[in-house]
């Protein structure tokens, strides 16, 4: 917004007729989390207090039969007659009993605020309304806006009739949002529709004056659209929700006496924490490297120890013996290897002769015939 040190203010037929410069409170620092927590403590004090009545599940005669009869310690309705009779009663536990801490009507409803943090989300959610990639987030319909802010000339201050508030805010192509608010209007689910909140409905622009000389009249009836005077901002409706962003269409005495309500004659404006707030680009910017310690480098190198079980060398600065015996056990266990080829090979050369030689004699063995054939005689 800086970069853009004046604004265009609209006649009522949306043609350019002036402009006036732009107020430094847009100027401000965007702050969403100031302004979703004042807006979450702003909303809560308008709330009604609410209680359970003090008699409710207390309303019947009942008393604990003492312990000795098997049962629970809970009071007990008496009388007889009925199903109700021998009941529990009273506990939070039993049909019919009161509820675990009843509600009452002195509970902390109402948050208090501190001034300063309300007007720093107010000019947050000011400057906000001037973004329109923020106002678009939003989800108004803003395509066919000249431009954000939108300022319109002092004479809509006077319109008193809402047909001539629907040319206006077509000329300036400000319906659409208009529309957008109207075709989103449905009945609300759950019981708020029993206690008189029955529609639901989007929010639309908020019209922004410095005298009411027959806006409210002419505006308050378009779904959607809401009003608030230059000087009584509310931030309820400058960020609906806690959602920074609302469409604002100033009238141009409105938008001229920002810089009597905010800056040096009233009030103040904050500042930004940071004027750049590119962190990396300042720290390493050439101004800031020139002054800065050289980042210091450890330049002793640190060996990596190494596990005498599975190295040998470290084994040997350790026990030089014992890695003499693991070597020559290596070695062994390659020359075994090396070994195990031959001596399987001489091995079965032997078990093959020994298996020839075997079946030579059960041939030899075979072919005597039976051996009581010609009696016990021996050749």
């Amino acid at each position: 917004m800086t970069a853009r040190p004046v604004l265009s203010v609209f006649s009522l037929d949306g043609e350019k007729s002036s402009t006036t410069p732009l107020p430094s409170v847009f100027t401000a620092p965007i702050r969403p989390d100031i302004v979703q927590f004042v807006h979450t403590n702003m909303n809560k004090n308008k709330r009604q207090a609410y209680a359970v009545s003090i008699r409710a599940g207390k309303q019947v005669s009942a008393s604990s039969w003492g312990t000795g009869r098997a049962v629970a310690r809970i009071p007990r309705v008496g009388g007889g007659g009925t199903s109700r009779s021998g009941q529990g009663a009273f506990g939070n536990m039993c049909r019919g009993g009161r509820m675990f801490a009843p509600t009452k009507t002195w509970r902390k409803w109402h948050r208090k605020i501190n001034n300063t943090q309300k007007r720093y989300a107010v000019t947050s959610a000011l400057a906000a309304s001037a973004v329109p990639a923020l106002v678009m987030a939003r989800g108004h319909r803003i395509d066919d806006v000249p431009e954000i802010p939108l300022v319109l000339d002092t004479a809509i201050e006077k319109t008193k009739k809402t047909s001539a508030a629907k040319d206006i805010l077509a000329a300036v192509g400000a319906v659409n949002d208009v529309e957008k608010a109207a075709d989103s209007k449905q009945i609300r689910s759950g019981k708020g529709k029993m206690r008189n909140r029955r529609y639901t409905l989007r929010r639309g622009p908020l019209l922004i004056y410095a005298e009411n000389d027959g806006i409210t009249q002419a505006f308050r009836n378009l779904p959607g659209v809401e009003l608030c005077s230059v000087n009584s901002l509310n931030l309820l409706q400058l960020a609906p929700g806690g959602h920074m962003g609302r469409f604002c269409i100033w009238s141009q005495a409105a938008l001229d006496s920002l810089d009597t309500i905010y800056g040096e004659e009233g009030k103040r404006i904050p500042h930004h924490s940071m004027t750049n707030a590119d962190l990396a680009r300042l720290i390493n910017s050439d101004e800031v490297q020139s002054v800065v310690n050289p980042a210091k480098r450890n330049t002793v190198r640190r060996l990596r120890k190494k596990n005498p079980i599975k190295s040998i060398k470290a084994l040997e600065k350790l026990d030089p013996y014992a890695a003499a015996a693991r070597r020559a056990e290596t070695n062994a266990m390659k020359a075994r290897a090396e070994k195990k080829a031959s001596v399987l090979a001489s091995k079965r050369g032997s078990r093959k002769e020994f298996k020839a030689q075997g079946k030579a004699f059960f041939d030899k063995v075979s072919k005597q015939g039976s051996v009581c054939e010609n009696g016990f005689e021996l050749d």
